[in-house]
């Protein structure tokens, strides 16, 4: 029960948090030249930040994600082992 009502305040409180959005860049960083310029040169080389590659590499996401999980698998055994030792 408890872990349910944490659960649920966790997902009430980012319910509010804004979510990203394309918003223009007004940071005066960066011009529309610089931006062609940066387009047409070798991305290696360029000064980029992120999300401005256009790559769509998720290895680290799912070598996380699979880390995480077997984790997470790996407690509930051992606290399911656990429980049954302690029955006996």
């Amino acid at each position: 029960m408890l872990t349910a009502t944490v659960a649920g305040t966790l997902l009430g409180a980012l319910w509010f948090v804004p979510s990203a959005g394309a918003a223009p860049d007004t940071s005066g960083l960066r011009t529309q030249a610089s931006t062609d310029a940066n387009a047409t040169a070798d991305p290696a080389a360029t000064d980029t930040q992120l999300a401005d590659t256009g790559a769509v590499d998720t290895t680290p996401y799912v070598v996380g994600g699979a880390l995480f999980l077997c984790v997470g698998a790996g407690f509930v055994t051992y606290s399911v082992r656990r429980e049954r030792a302690e029955a006996y």
